[in-house]
């Protein structure tokens, strides 16, 4: 029996090139492909794909972690592969909280992506190379951080909630309907959140998210 695909991915293009590749091989079969999380999730409840393979970035609301948790928790039995361009070590880790048994990035070789298919599909974990490394050189790093400073104490509840949600994907728009926010207020909310904690850009607001563990994986 072919193993059965289905695909997550917000670009087009990159769903097609996928989709060709996977469906180049006989004992591979692409059953659906996805443009976000939601979709992802609702396509494996009617479709029942063996492996998921799943970009982490799909905006808005429901990026690959969260649709990773759901697929899990709805499909036990699909193996969830995460595709991504996120070579970082807390990405991994959370995309292996979620329940994903896979981790290959964007940039690696046909022959590697299809490997990382059929190997996840025996039931058996695959990292690739690099992400092997980040996660060995995670868990030696982690030594006492319990006891270093906690800068998310210096936001609000307001700037926490707003946090979360630009993790999760959110445009400024759906924020301030969610939060009963102006778009302006949205804006100045981001700015003291990443004046008080540091941060340059939005991924950086996005992994220190998700390394503190305001990504709700379970809503």
């Amino acid at each position: 029996m072919a193993i059965r695909v289905l695909i997550a991915d917000d670009h087009a293009v990159v769903r097609s090139g996928l989709a060709m590749l996977i469906n180049s091989q006989q004992d591979m079969q692409v059953v659906g492909v996805a443009a976000d999380g939601k979709e992802a999730v609702e396509l494996g409840v009617k479709l029942l794909p063996h492996v998921a393979l799943m970009d982490l970035s799909m905006p808005p609301g429901e990026n690959g972690l969260i649709a990773t948790a759901r697929l899990k928790e709805l499909l036990p039995e699909t193996q969830v592969l995460i595709l991504t361009m996120h070579d970082d070590e807390e990405y991994l880790f959370q995309a292996l909280k979620a329940g994903a048994v896979g981790y290959i990035l964007k940039n690696a070789l046909d022959f590697d992506l299809l490997k990382a298919i059929r190997t996840v599909h025996r039931g058996e974990s695959y990292l690739y190379p690099s992400a092997a490394k980040s996660l060995i050189e995670g868990f030696l790093r982690q030594g006492n951080k319990d006891a270093e400073f906690e800068p998310l104490q210096l936001l609000t509840e307001r700037e926490i909630q707003t946090l979360r949600l630009v993790a999760m994907g959110y445009a400024n728009k759906d924020i301030a309907g969610q939060l009963c926010l102006s778009v302006k207020t949205v804006e100045a909310y981001k700015a003291r959140i990443m004046e008080k904690l540091h941060l340059k850009t939005r991924p950086e607001m996005v992994k220190y998210a998700m390394k503190k563990g305001l990504l709700d994986l379970e809503g």
